[in-house]
């Protein structure tokens, strides 16, 4: 498969236009339409249909455009890699949720830096999901998640636990709630994708309770904007324990402590099967798993 004519249709996908897409890649729109028919014809389908809305993917197209993101960036990671052993430059890509992303993780990076000063460290915070998905598409070669969430092709090594925290800061809500009281608190919530999210509602499960069933009046992509929130008295929330440590030593949060039920959270850091360590990146992992690791 030609992947100069790969990049042709998925760049003329994602940007739902020929002329854009011809733009970008410094084409003439018919030699761009030139490509994608080669592509069509090696291929023996038809991928697109033009519409007024711009371009329209048929159901052969859909399937390459889903494997497109994976080729195109595993090319773009060779690229890189064998750019990297010239140079002799070491580069760890590490993808984290935010629960560890934003507080523990970059304590653990000045730690594991100090030993490996030769070695640049470029890490992402998104959510478990994204994280995931970056392994898949070969973006990332290193992922750390909050709970255990499966994806193909991918291995997960629980790293440590740490307490899921109801908290408030608001006086007038009780100290220890029943389950009963749970769903009628004013609650703000994970995105979906978030594995805070998910160990939640797989602890409440057990409790046949649900999403629907709680009273969530909005959720945020953010644990620190959550955090800001509840400290501002406009919610309560489920947060790690690492990310408020101060904020419970000091009073500013407090938990509220729910009869029959005690969730944990846990954290794994994940990588691809078939993805074959680098020595830097084994030392890395093997440092993460370690009680070195110096979580913040």
């Amino acid at each position: 498969m030609n992947l100069q004519y790969l990049k042709a249709f998925y760049v003329t996908v994602k940007l739902n236009s020929i002329s854009k897409a011809a733009k970008e890649l410094h084409l003439t729109q018919p030699g761009l339409s030139m490509q994608i028919q080669s592509l069509e014809k090696e291929l023996a389908v038809t991928l697109l249909t033009r519409s007024n809305k711009g371009v329209e993917l048929t159901e052969a197209g859909t399937v390459v455009f889903d494997y497109a993101n994976t080729i195109l960036s595993m090319q773009d990671n060779i690229e890189r890699d064998l750019q990297s052993l010239k140079t002799n430059k070491k580069d760890l890509l590490i993808g984290s949720c935010k629960a560890v992303g934003e507080y523990a993780l970059p304590c653990s990076i000045y730690i594991y830096k100090q030993d490996h000063q030769d070695v640049d460290i470029h890490y992402n915070i998104v959510n478990s999901e994204e994280v995931l998905n970056s392994l898949s598409d070969r973006t990332i070669n290193i992922g750390i998640l909050n709970g255990y969430l499966q994806k193909d092709h991918i291995k997960l090594e629980k790293i440590t636990s740490n307490r899921l925290l109801l908290v408030t800061s608001l006086p007038l809500v009780k100290d220890k709630i029943t389950l009963e009281e749970l769903v009628k608190l004013p609650l703000i919530f994970r995105e979906e994708g978030s594995g805070t999210r998910a160990t939640i509602l797989e602890s409440l499960k057990a409790y046949n309770i649900k999403l629907k069933d709680m009273n969530i009046i909005y959720e945020l992509n953010s644990m620190e904007a959550i955090k800001t929130s509840v400290i501002a008295g406009k919610g309560i929330s489920f947060i790690p324990e690492l990310s408020i440590k101060r904020e419970l030593r000091d009073g500013v949060l407090r938990e509220i402590q729910i009869e029959g039920l005690n969730i944990q959270s846990n954290f794994y850091i994940a990588y691809r099967e078939d993805h074959q360590f680098t020595s830097f990146e084994g030392e890395f992992v093997s440092f993460i798993k370690s009680s070195k690791r110096g979580f913040c």
